[in-house]
């Protein structure tokens, strides 16, 4: 199932959205007679019980808005936590002049970095070197706690795309990158969290174009870790929660791997376009 968020009186609503179009959740409910108002927190936290409530829904008489007409919202959110992974393509640790990792290197951003599919984000005055990385993200969803390496995947509810934006000269001013990564809308993700009855997370193709130029294209088969790996790795240190977010890692092709005189970096008026295999493409413009 594909849901997502988009905004309507103010507030985030849930769609499901289908080969015919998407579903307004509250609204097909409503004219159902059903009391539904499910969030996607709610949904997230309780998939067993809403996911066949929303089937129902789209087996019956489904209102549906047009996608061009709506304003979507981030696909979660209200995550406790945003936990993003360095170096997880031997590729991109290769071009940025790293060796590559023999455990997860994490960092986190924080909620004030969330971005919606088609929203322009506004680039602060000062970083001037910013970059992008497409990554696939992960949904948390359930409480996960030390869990072993064949039980991850088990508490994952859904993935969706994720852009990791970078302000590398703010990133590597100190040896703690958190400043550079967790800049206002500098973590968009959408537009859909695709189930993971839907996905087999090993195989997808992912790229990253600006412009309409593609500048990364690679597979998720080529991380160093993979998500169930990290699953299991973060959970024995942190207690993850329904709705927290993993971005799992870029491929090579980010500017930062350019040869220094060929780096030219992002600047208001770039259009980027993420695409992973079977979870569609988050597109933003750099405002």
């Amino acid at each position: 199932m594909k849901l997502l968020q988009f905004m309507k009186d103010g507030q985030a609503r849930l769609g499901v959205k289908t080969a015919e179009g998407i579903m307004d959740v509250e609204l097909t409910a409503r004219r159902s007679g059903l009391e539904l108002s499910f969030s996607m927190e709610e949904v997230i936290r309780d998939s067993a019980a809403a996911i066949p409530r929303l089937q129902e829904l789209l087996a019956g008489d489904p209102q549906r808005v047009e996608e061009e007409e709506i304003r979507y919202a981030p696909c979660v959110t209200r995550p406790q936590k945003i936990i993003c992974v360095g170096l997880n393509y031997r590729s991109h640790a290769a071009e940025s002049g790293l060796a590559a990792p023999s455990v997860p290197v994490l960092f986190s951003k924080f909620n004030n970095s969330l971005a919606a599919h088609r929203e322009t984000i506004a680039l602060p005055d000062g970083p001037v070197q910013i970059d992008y990385e497409a990554e696939l993200v992960l949904v948390i969803g359930k409480r996960t706690s030390g869990v072993t390496k064949e039980e991850a995947l088990s508490c994952v509810f859904g993935y969706t795309v994720g852009n990791d934006l970078s302000a590398r000269d703010l990133q590597f001013r100190t040896s703690q990158w958190l400043v550079g990564k967790s800049l206002d809308g500098f973590a968009p993700v959408g537009p859909c969290v695709v189930t993971t009855d839907e996905v087999d997370p090993g195989s997808l193709n992912i790229e990253c174009r600006v412009n309409g130029e593609l500048r990364q294209s690679a597979n998720t088969r080529d991380m160093i870790f993979d998500c169930a790996e990290l699953v299991s790795y973060i959970s024995a240190y942190i207690t993850l929660e329904p709705g927290d977010l993993i971005f799992t890692g870029t491929p090579e092709g980010v500017i930062l791997g350019y040869p220094e005189e060929k780096r030219v970096w992002l600047r208001a008026g770039d259009e980027l376009a993420v695409t992973i295999e079977g979870l569609g493409t988050l597109e933003n413009r750099l405002g």
